[in-house]
């Protein structure tokens, strides 16, 4: 019988293949071509149905199958998309992928645009329900695999660690990788121990990180395997506190929470991991949790204007906490989702709400029968449906704000207003909605730069962080410097600047910073100078302190 469908006669087929590692891919003949082969056979034992293999390579080498991130399946299922494909081939299942969800994602991509799956060696169809139920199960026991070896290599990496032996990863400053053990190298050895003991001598972290950073100290460059070098530039303050509670550095190995004796050398004494270690622990700020954030009265009231909910989240910044509400679409990755105002602050979102319902309550109570008083009766009702009765507590301002706080049913946060909704308990007749006007503060505070007389105010740019950084620890050895020459009549510029290792000129100008105008120093503290402005400059200015803006060249403030 003669075919009348040309779709049924030609079958446009792609072969998918994939490799987990780029072990081998070298080779003449690899992997990845032996299950285009067996693919290519299998398409030309269909010929009679039509099966014409496209031209089109889409090969993974060394990408694994738990992710769905593949440039050549990337472009494999644009092709799809494009309807470019009929029919996609494997030599097995877990080629394509390895988890059960991104398969289930696929088997719909590939059912909604009329493309069949076909493995060579297991011989299944995507369109029949046979077909998939065998494809799942085999898919369910590929993903059992994969997490079986994973176990095993963990298993097999924590057991190595007991024993002290290094498992590979980022190598740490001060040695080297031979032979899979690690072995000290003297240069870099010297640079950690040189950090140790300053961080004793200093006692802080951030004030070792200025001293560093004012002596323009680098990084030992290191060259990696792969011939990459790193290092060179300045130590950040995260990496600092690495080094100092690693105890990779007395010879031992950490593995998540338990540290086993290593089999490499020790570069640190224990003496001196010891007492870093105490002074680390004396400087960690420890923080209760607040309760008010755990048990704020507009969890899962608050909702942006597009109805998505308005969870908590926080920041900490200057050893404080700072409290939000983020829109769900945006911690799931769709900020487009989000409403006008993705994100407001936690404490002044409460405030504004809490004073608009207390304000809007006596108004409430007054459509009450019966006296009002100072409070009135109970508008809310309580856990069992009941009206609340009067009580002398009802007056008490504490009792007020909770009986306000459970009167709201629902908070919608929009660009230029707050939209409340009080529950059907707090309102017996009257209008339930109560919007107040408010609009999103700015979160960045403005910054008033001082400049000279004439200057555009556009054109100035605060002074660098660095600059900042290096006054403020000068500062702090003027004020010292001046406190052991007033204590102590013997000492003298002469006898610091032998202590201190530097020249007698150097510890004079640096004590003339003790004399600078209060002004002038909360601006360098504050970042408020003008670039430009540093250490240097501020130096053996006048006594008199007006005369230090004018020979600065700055309008002092009015």
């Amino acid at each position: 019988m003669k075919r009348q469908d040309r779709k049924t006669e030609l079958r446009r087929c792609a072969i998918y293949t994939r490799v987990s590692t780029e072990y081998g891919l070298e080779q003449e003949f690899n992997s990845l071509d032996n299950q285009r082969e067996a693919s290519e056979a299998y398409i030309k034992s269909q010929a009679h149905e039509g099966w014409k293999l496209i031209r089109d390579h889409y090969d993974d080498g060394g990408f694994s199958g738990g992710s769905m991130e593949r440039p050549a399946l990337k472009k494999l299922l644009d092709d799809v998309r494009a309807r470019r494909i009929d029919v996609i081939v494997v030599y097995k299942v877990d080629r394509l992928t390895r988890s059960l969800a991104d398969f289930a994602k696929l088997v719909e991509l590939f059912d909604e645009h009329e493309v069949s799956f076909i493995s060579v060696t297991q011989s299944f169809n995507t369109t029949t329900s046979m077909g998939r139920l065998t494809l799942n199960m085999l898919l369910s026991f590929a993903q059992f695999e994969r997490e079986i070896t994973g176990e095993r290599i963990r298993d097999k990496v924590a057991a190595s660690k007991k024993k002290g032996i290094w498992m590979g990863g980022a190598v740490p400053l001060g040695y080297r990788v031979e032979n899979r053990a690690l072995h000290i190298v003297e240069e870099q050895a010297d640079f950690v121990r040189d950090l140790f003991r300053r961080y004793l001598e200093v006692g802080s972290v951030v004030r070792l990180k200025s001293v560093l950073d004012a002596e323009n100290l680098r990084l030992p460059i290191r060259a990696a395997g792969s011939g990459r070098t790193t290092g060179g530039g300045l130590i950040s303050r995260g990496h600092i506190y690495h080094i100092l509670s690693n105890p990779i550095y007395t010879g031992r190995l950490r593995h998540k929470e338990q540290i086993h004796e290593g089999q490499h050398g020790a570069i640190v004494d224990e003496d001196i991991w010891n007492r870093v270690q105490v002074l680390l622990a004396d400087q960690t700020q420890t923080r209760k949790p607040s309760s008010q954030d755990a048990h704020s009265f507009l969890a899962g009231k608050l909702f942006d204007d597009r109805g998505h909910r308005m969870g908590p989240s926080h920041a900490a910044k200057g050893g404080r906490r700072w409290r939000y509400c983020i829109s769900r679409a945006v911690l799931k990755g769709r900020r487009q989702d989000a409403g006008s105002v993705a994100r407001v602050p936690a404490a002044e979102i409460e405030k504004e709400v809490l004073e608009a319902v207390k304000r809007r309550l006596p108004a409430l109570d007054r459509s009450r029968d019966g006296p009002v008083g100072s409070v009135g009766h109970s508008i809310l009702r309580s856990s069992n449906n009941t009206l609340a009765a009067d009580n002398p507590s009802s007056t008490d301002p504490a009792s007020f704000d909770d009986r306000a706080r459970s009167a709201i049913e629902r908070v919608t946060i929009g660009k230029s207003g707050i939209e409340i909704q009080l529950s059907d308990a707090a309102v017996l007749e009257g209008d339930r909605i109560v919007t107040i006007p408010w609009t999103l503060r700015s979160p960045y505070r403005r910054r008033e730069i001082f400049q000279g007389e004439g200057e555009a105010s556009s054109t100035i740019r605060p002074m660098r962080v660095r600059d900042r950084a290096v006054f403020v620890e000068a500062l702090g050895d003027a004020h010292r410097w001046l406190d052991e020459l007033t204590r102590h009549p013997d000492d003298t510029t002469a006898t610091i600047a032998i202590r201190e290792d530097k020249t007698e000129r150097s510890i004079r100008m640096t004590l003339s910073l003790a004399f600078v105008a209060p002004p002038l120093v909360a601006a360098a503290i504050e970042g408020r100078l003008p670039r430009g402005f540093g250490v240097k400059r501020l130096m053996d200015l006048p006594m008199v302190w007006p005369q230090q803006w004018t020979a600065l060249g700055l309008a002092p403030p009015a």
